[in-house]
């Protein structure tokens, strides 16, 4: 199975989630500290060369691998990709199962806001506390949302490709 978390940036919440689905993070039960945060790989470190790039994050405890891409405001990204994914399954006669799971809705204005600041400005010294506090706002939810994504993983579906857009996270 392959999972792929996207967001706007594939730099923050996307990496947050794919650092709880390996367990790199401890469970919601407290809020993150800003160490935790700014150790997540990838967290707040891609550019705008990497809008696009499908990145590997690691294998989970099941033997699935875990990646993300930051789409931008493209809404036709993972459209295209669980297309190429279905053609790609039917033309070489494969079943591996493709979970695309959204973490926007997770974002919280402070994140948005962070963001802009920092890898759109390049202003860490007000988009990096920025992102921290975001950060801490939405854990408990992308970590949710990470358990549901998995999940859906486990359970049998007519569909080898699903797309969660995940609005109840918002």
């Amino acid at each position: 199975m392959i999972y792929i978390y996207n967001d706007f940036g594939g730099t923050h919440t996307t990496s947050l989630a794919a650092a709880y689905h390996l367990k790199q993070l401890p469970q919601s039960e407290r809020k993150l500290t800003k160490d935790e945060i700014l150790k997540v790989p990838y967290f707040n470190k891609l550019t705008k060369d990497d809008f696009g790039k499908i990145i590997f994050h690691g294998i989970d405890e099941d033997g699935n691998s875990v990646y993300t891409i930051g789409r931008k405001r493209n809404k036709y990204v993972v459209p295209a990709l669980k297309d190429m994914s279905l053609l790609l399954q039917e033309k070489f006669k494969f079943d591996e199962k493709i979970i695309f799971s959204n973490t926007s809705p997770t974002v919280p204005f402070a994140m948005s806001m962070g963001g802009l600041f920092s890898r759109g400005l390049h202003i860490d010294f007000i988009g990096v506390p920025l992102l921290v506090l975001g950060a801490k706002q939405c854990c408990d939810n992308i970590y949710r949302l990470v358990e549901n994504t998995k999940e859906i993983g486990r359970t049998k579906y007519a569909e080898n490709i699903i797309v969660l857009e995940n609005e109840m996270y918002k």
